[in-house]
């Protein structure tokens, strides 16, 4: 289709005025894939609409959180109601006792929770969690897991898997940097040998268990196999971050789905339903050193605030009830398969990963298993590819590492309009 672009662009180049890149989060700019971002002005289902009436099949989900499709009624009523009883109290609420149950009995691993105000914070305060708890201030992460833009967290590898980390962000102190290890993912050896050389060392070692910021990555069986062992080797506690993955791979998240049992996890996202809304918790006797019960500080004045609570609260409801993420993980499938089917038919390099409601096209012969291998991707194709399907009336995440988001209102009319794009986007 012909799209209208004149006021996007026009406040995409008011926006470069007043904002870093005229946007509030990078990836936003569009810069992977080339063109100016559509300014969104409205969505709802599972579509959105930009400021010019385009409207697009939305495959992007407000990056995750909007497995239900965007405006569910029932969640923007139960915001409402929650809206006029007050936005914020800064003090206890029932609500915050409702999630906390309604988390644990989907997350049995996490036996006692704090909220906090994002992904991000919840993977922070998890960290300096493990290291108080653990009195060690190495962390061990994987390359290509993006786990929020804490310090601790924006390191790369040196010159092997176990070699200090080196800042991968400007204003990133070397001296905290180098307290971080990364190893690939899926590399058990790589971890092996780290732990075995710095395991008294090493407080934690977090990872997306399916990875989504690298584009979607199921775990080999041996990775996890061994990653349950780790606490109980090396005393190096294991934090699932599953800001990402949780209610989304599964509504037990990825520790449901591979029977895992972590240490710590991390929530955010979905929820929250759309609001700003993380989670950290697990085993009570680890989280019985955050204050006020012990000497682990954080805090947070909106934390569990009544309109996030409220949103997440009855997005959990909402998703629990039957056959419910079972129709987003359908449409996940239809599309995943269909899209398999054209790279059969028109002779194209490419595969489809999918877990539950996430899944990602590489332009590549094989499915990646590490970050290195998402690299080699054809990241040139991919903006072509995105740019066709935009043209099209369909809005893909802007970027080949990212992961795509399915959602329940998503149905089978939506799967065959973005398939009939697809089509020819391969192509171009």
């Amino acid at each position: 289709m012909s799209r209208a672009t004149d006021r996007s662009d026009a406040l995409f180049a008011a926006a470069e005025t007043l904002m870093p890149g005229g946007v509030n989060s990078p990836v936003r700019a569009f810069r992977s894939v080339g063109g100016n971002p559509p300014f969104i002005a409205s969505a709802e289902g599972a579509y959105i609409t930009d400021a010019d009436g385009n409207r697009y099949v939305d495959y992007c989900g407000t990056w995750g959180p909007a497995i239900l499709g965007h405006a569910h009624h029932e969640v923007v009523e139960a915001v409402c109601e929650a809206a006029q009883r007050g936005m914020s109290f800064g003090a206890p609420s029932e609500a915050e006792v409702d999630m906390a149950r309604a988390v644990r009995g989907l997350y049995p691993s996490i036996e006692m929770m704090r909220m906090v105000s994002s992904g991000t914070e919840a993977c922070m305060s998890a960290i300096r969690l493990a290291r108080g708890f653990t009195g060690r201030d190495g962390i061990v992460k994987f390359e290509g897991c993006y786990h929020g833009h804490a310090d601790s967290l924006l390191v790369k590898a040196g010159s092997g898997g176990a070699t200090f980390g080196v800042p991968d962000s400007a204003g990133v102190p070397a001296d905290l940097a180098r307290h971080t290890y990364t190893v690939p993912f899926n590399d058990v050896d790589g971890l092996r040998s780290l732990l075995e050389a710095k395991g008294t060392d090493l407080s934690c070692v977090i990872l997306e268990a399916v990875t989504g910021n690298m584009g979607v990555i199921r775990p080999s069986d041996e990775f996890l196999a061994f990653l349950a062992t780790v606490s109980e080797t090396y005393g190096t506690l294991v934090i699932f971050d599953e800001v990402m993955t949780g209610f989304r791979v599964a509504v037990g998240g990825a520790q449901g789905l591979f029977e895992f049992k972590p240490d710590l996890t991390c929530l955010g996202k979905v929820v929250g339903g759309g609001l700003p809304v993380g989670v950290y918790g697990g085993r009570a006797e680890v989280m019985a050193s955050i204050s006020p019960l012990g000497p682990v500080y954080q805090a947070g004045t909106l934390s569990g605030n009544p309109l996030a609570t409220a949103a997440g609260l009855k997005t959990i409801d909402v998703l629990s009830r039957p056959g419910v993420f079972d129709r987003a993980e359908h449409a996940a499938t239809q599309l995943a398969n269909g899209l398999r089917v054209l790279i059969d038919e028109l002779g194209i390099e490419a595969v489809v990963e999918q877990v539950g409601t996430m899944m990602t096209l590489f332009f590549a012969k094989a499915a990646p298993t590490n970050f290195a291998e998402v690299a080699r991707c054809d990241h040139d194709k991919f903006g072509r590819f995105h740019r066709a399907m935009l043209d099209g009336g369909i809005y893909l995440p802007p970027s080949g590492y990212e992961a795509w988001f399915v959602s329940a209102a998503h149905t089978d009319a939506e799967v065959q309009a973005t398939l009939n794009i697809a089509r020819s986007a391969l192509l171009s």
